[in-house]
């Protein structure tokens, strides 16, 4: 999301297409900028992000297209590439109106930069020898430049590192030096209120807001806000904004309560912080434009809304979007639970519980499909899903489980996967299964469960070591971690080592957490969805997994799609994804009826 004076532009997912289309809020409605067939999208580091950002006169995006980054009329829609690098992906754009450019973080093979795009195809280095960079801040006098890097085997969310430099007249970065937080930690998310720097760290135990000064010697580290939760989320992407100042010391900030966002001003210094927009449960892009703060929200009952905010009042008005998905047929919202801790396990471990349309299930306590996210450093949130509907519509039950290792429930929670995965992960969606089971929210007999990508890995382990499960449902899913550390794009090439500890020092974890090399525990039926195209779990991973369960003579099926990637982005795969899936999901049930 982004703003100029031309309006309120946001990228805006279109299923006929797949494409992110470019849209705009202006004399009070909704228009299209660029056509249906100018896709938006960055690949930085494989997931994006920033990938749109805008100056006085002009927008500037990166096209899916090519990866290079086009200016825009935002009149006419009318473009051009104003990059011309082959070998290059950009993203984390944003505009630096002193020097009339704009920043990026350029990623080619083996390397990224910080870099500014000063005229046609003139690409300057303006810092590189960090494995990692994110998207840039600006001081509003544009002669501060802060921006966080992280290197491998890290992960941003484990440890990354605040940097901060001069900006001379030249546009040339001057003294450019690392800002270290007292205790290591992972930080986030720079944004300048004026002069001073702001930057989001977890290295108290949440993702607070921090005010860091800069000085002779060792940088002055000063929390602006203790509370116990995290304010932002995992950042899986470049450019995300959870916090932005508002003024006279005011800020716009996320919290994250059991999973669920929560959007908080504070209109100055001195007054206390104000809940805003209840009704909604994630909030992202947060950004202030003439006096009012705007972002892009979600909920659990109609679409994904743009947001415009009074920070005064804090009445919020819908300028996009926040549609009504099914006006004639009941949204199922959902219902939070807590598993508390045991005396094996000491995290509670949450979630949401859709119960299936009234009417719609033949079964008292009905099926019920457990789902665990992708990441795995990731969230389920409550927002409205589409597919969690379906299922709903269909008899089910359908809980979401933020195991382990899921973000936005503080630092100790997030890292305790490290060298866990495939047994904590596990262990907590059977503790979740237990918990439903037996408060009559679900059948014990009728128990499936789902996961795509690093979620189709804990599906996999889930169906070697347990039989509570009726049967299993792996899309796109991690099968061999040891195949996969070997062409994981560069992004990822250490986090295998990080959730599964290094192979060398443990073979005996990797051999036990590898679902391909279990496969004979599998003793239930399974389903695979696998697209061609992806980049990130390689289609060899799932055949492979099929291939081994087939073999061992077990009830297996396979669904591919070729054209798609990691993720299904064509609305006729989503469709012909969910038609099998409860076609399975049904067969299993009968059978189970039948004594099978």
């Amino acid at each position: 999301m982004t703003a100029s004076r031309a309006g309120i532009f946001w990228l805006e997912f279109d299923p006929a297409t797949g494409n992110n289309l470019l849209r705009k809020v202006s004399g009070g409605a909704s228009h299209p900028v660029t056509g249906p067939e100018f896709g938006i999208r960055s690949e930085v580091n494989g997931y994006g992000g920033g990938a749109l950002c805008a100056g006085p006169d002009a927008l500037f995006a990166v096209a899916a297209s090519g990866q290079q980054i086009h200016r825009i009329d935002p009149r006419t829609g009318a473009s051009y590439a104003l990059t011309r690098d082959r070998d290059a992906s950009f993203g984390g754009l944003v505009w630096d109106d002193g020097h009339h450019r704009v920043l990026a973080v350029r990623e080619s093979t083996g390397c990224q930069q910080l870099v500014a795009i000063q005229g046609d195809n003139n690409v300057l280095r303006l810092h590189e020898s960090e494995d990692f960079y994110s998207a840039p801040a600006l001081s509003a006098s544009g002669t501060r430049i802060a921006w966080v890097c992280w290197s491998l085997p890290d992960m941003p969310w484990v440890s990354s590192v605040l940097w901060a430099a001069d900006v001379d007249v030249d546009g040339a970065l001057v003294g450019a030096r690392c800002l270290p937080t007292p205790t290591g930690g992972s930080v986030q998310q720079p944004v300048f209120d004026g002069e001073e720097l702001h930057v989001l760290s977890d290295h108290e135990g949440w993702w607070q807001p921090w005010q860091v000064s800069i000085t002779t010697g060792q940088p002055r580290w000063t929390r602006l806000d203790a509370t116990a939760a995290d304010q932002a989320s995992a950042p899986w992407q470049l450019g995300e904004r959870h916090h932005w100042p508002l003024g006279q010391g005011g800020w716009a900030r996320v919290r994250y309560v059991c999973g669920s966002g929560e959007l908080w001003l504070t209109r100055s210094a001195e007054s206390p912080p104000v809940r805003v927009a209840a009704d909604y449960t994630d909030f992202r892009h947060l950004m202030a434009f003439n006096d009012e703060l705007y972002c892009i929200a979600r909920s659990a009952s109609r679409l994904d809304s743009v947001l415009a905010v009074n920070p005064e009042t804090g009445h919020a008005r819908t300028l996009a979007g926040g549609e009504t998905p099914f006006p004639d047929t009941p949204i199922v919202t959902p219902e939070t639970f807590r598993v508390p801790p045991s005396a094996n396990v000491r995290e509670e471990v949450s979630g949401f519980l859709y119960p299936p349309v009234e009417g719609r299930s033949e079964n008292t306590p009905p099926p019920l499909i457990l789902i665990a996210h992708g990441g795995p450093t990731s969230t389920a949130w409550p927002v409205f899903n589409p597919q969690v509907q379906f299922w709903c519509h269909h008899g089910f039950a359908v809980a979401e489980v933020n195991y382990r290792g899921s973000a936005g429930f503080g630092r100790d929670f997030r890292l305790a996967l490290a060298g866990c995965w495939g047994q904590a992960d596990v262990e907590d969606m059977e503790r979740v299964a237990d918990y439903l089971v037996a408060r009559g929210r679900g059948d014990a007999t009728r128990l499936f469960i789902q996961g795509r990508s690093s979620g189709g890995y804990t599906v996999l382990m889930a169906m070697t070591r347990s039989q509570r499960f009726r049967a299993g449902a792996s899309l796109f899913g991690v099968s061999d971690p040891a195949h996969l550390r070997e062409v994981t794009h560069r992004f990822e090439s250490g986090y295998l080592d990080w959730l599964l500890g290094p192979p060398d020092d443990f073979p005996g974890r990797w051999q036990a957490r590898t679902p391909v090399l279990q496969a004979h525990r599998i003793r239930r039926p399974m389903i695979f969805f696998q697209g061609g195209q992806d980049r990130v779990v390689v289609p060899e991973q799932t055949r492979a997994m099929v291939k081994v369960l087939e073999q061992s003579g077990q009830a297996v099926e396979l669904w591919w799609f070729e054209d798609e990637g990691h993720g299904f982005r064509q609305r006729r795969n989503q469709i012909a994804l969910l038609e099998n899936l409860l076609a399975f999901y049904r067969r299993c049930s009968q059978k189970c009826d039948d004594g099978g």
